[in-house]
C-alpha cells in the first residue's frame, strides 16, 4: 500500500497523518521530501502512526534523519498513535529514547505547547508578545493573511481549518478571543462542542464576504473589532 500523508496545521503544530507502508523507495523518499518542504516555515511537527502498517529499516532510517534535520533547524518530532507493530519496531531498534512517542494527537500537541516555540522559530510562531487570538477558518488563504495581520498587530496567533482541532487548542493553551469563519464542516457533536467552548470567550464571527473584500479595507476594519472587543471603552 503506496504511503499518503495527510497534513493539517493545529496552531504552531504540524500533523502529519501517516497511512501505509514506510519502507525503502518512493515511501521514504515521499515523507524525507515532505519533511524537508514543512521546514520552510514549520518547526513543529507530529508524525501520526496510528494507520502505518510496517516500517523496514531504511524508512526507520528515514524517520532518524527527518528527526535530526528537524532539530538542527531547532524544532522536534513527535510521534503519535503508535501502532503495537510500530512500537515493537522501535524497542527491538532501541530507538524508543529517541522518539518522542505519545498516545493521542493532542497529548503530543499539549506537550509543544508545554515547552514553548522552539529555539530559532519563524516568524510564524513569534514568542508571546500580546493578547491570544485563536482563528477558525476552512480557507486556508484566509488564514495566512490573518496570521500574518494580527502577528504584525501584535497579537500572539494561532489558526486551525478544523473545529475539533481548535477545541485541542482551546484545552492546551489560553486565548483572549475567538475568530470564526463561515461555512465549518464538522461532525454535530464537534460542533455542540465547540459551540460550548466558544462561549467562554469574546467571538468575532467572519462572514463569507471577508475572504473577497479589499484586504486592507477588511484587515482595517477587523482590527478595529478586535480592539473593541478586547479592550472596550467604559462611557
Amino acid at each position: 500500500m503506496p504511503l499518503s500523508l495527510d497534513t493539517r496545521e493545529v496552531g504552531r503544530v504540524t500533523i502529519v497523518r501517516c497511512n501505509g507502508r514506510i519502507v525503502a523507495g518512493a515511501e521514504s523518499e515521499s515523507l524525507r521530501a515532505h519533511v524537508d518542504w514543512l521546514l520552510r516555515d514549520r518547526r513543529s511537527i507530529v508524525l501520526h502512526m496510528g494507520e502505518v502498517g510496517f516500517i523496514d529499516s531504511s524508512g526507520l532510517g528515514t524517520m532518524v534523519r527527518s528527526l535530526t534535520s528537524i532539530r538542527r533547524a531547532h524544532g522536534d518530532l513527535k510521534l503519535c498513535n503508535v501502532t503495537e507493530q510500530v512500537r515493537k519496531v522501535l524497542e527491538m531498534s532501541r530507538l524508543t529514547q529517541v522518539f518522542d512517542a505519545h498516545e493521542s494527537e493532542e497529548k503530543a500537541v499539549a506537550a509543544f505547547y508545554r515547552t514553548g516555540p522552539p529555539a530559532g522559530a519563524l516568524a510564524e510562531m513569534p514568542a508571546p508578545t500580546g493578547r491570544g487570538v485563536l482563528c477558525v477558518d476552512c480557507n486556508r488563504d484566509v488564514l495566512a493573511y490573518l496570521r500574518e495581520l494580527l502577528h504584525r498587530a501584535g497579537y500572539e496567533v494561532q489558526s486551525t481549518g478544523h473545529p475539533g482541532d481548535a477545541l485541542i487548542l482551546m484545552r492546551v493553551t489560553k486565548f483572549d478571543l475567538l475568530l470564526v469563519g463561515p461555512d465549518l464542516a464538522t461532525s454535530p457533536s464537534t460542533r455542540q462542542a465547540f459551540e460550548v467552548a466558544s462561549t467562554r470567550l469574546p467571538v468575532i464571527e467572519l462572514g463569507s464576504e471577508f475572504s473577497t473584500r479589499d484586504a486592507g479595507e477588511a484587515g482595517a476594519a477587523l482590527l478595529e473589532a478586535i480592539e473593541a472587543r478586547l479592550n472596550p471603552k467604559t462611557p
